[in-house]
């Protein structure tokens, strides 16, 4: 008779740790799964601003098309790879976008009329503020990320996860290395 209790005793100890794991995996693909949300939300903000931005553009900067149509053609491809569902063709579909909105503003320090226009410092504005937000998603992205890593790969939670299908995560990073290096300041 004790036997079957300390049997039974180990068997219901078992079976609520596999619960308590399985659903803590299930909360953290949720998890995940919401802050994805908050990135996508972000980069449509981004992409519904570009043609505002571009067209606020367009009138002074007549020798400088091919940056307005290399930019038209990444928001296009963001836009696209948005809906693909990739990770990391979204990340390289985005960090080429927003490298080519870097060189759209260091082209408008030619045009001081543009520099000077309301409308173009308030959409540069607005863009600045969503990068930052994006930054922010970003780092919650990683962060439940690497929480639900951490529950997929250590033990037990690598035998529950394989056995339910939960796999690795992955991180929402920079394409190009060079990117987070400090850059150079000289005076």
């Amino acid at each position: 008779m004790i036997t079957v209790i300390i049997i039974v005793g180990i068997a219901l100890t078992i079976a609520i740790s596999l619960i308590l794991l399985y659903n803590g995996m299930v909360n953290g693909k949720n998890m995940v799964d919401e802050a994805w949300s908050g990135i996508s939300v972000q980069l449509k903000r981004r992409h519904d601003l570009i043609p505002s931005l571009v067209s606020a553009v367009k009138g002074y900067m007549t020798h400088e098309q091919d940056t307005l149509t290399k930019i038209a053609e990444l928001r296009a491809q963001a836009v696209s790879a948005s809906s693909s569902g990739s990770l990391s063709s979204i990340a390289n579909a985005e960090n080429q976008l927003m490298g080519a909105l870097r060189s759209l503003f260091a082209v408008s320090e030619n045009y001081p009329d543009l520099r000077a226009s309301e409308n173009f410092m308030q959409l540069q504005e607005q863009l600045a503020l969503l990068e930052d937000e994006i930054q922010l998603s970003r780092r919650y992205y990683n962060g439940t990320a690497r929480d639900q890593n951490n529950r997929v790969l250590q033990f037990p939670g690598n035998l529950v996860a394989r056995a339910f299908g939960f796999g690795k995560i992955e991180y929402f990073e920079l394409a190009d290395p060079a990117e987070a290096t400090v850059p150079e300041v000289k005076f």
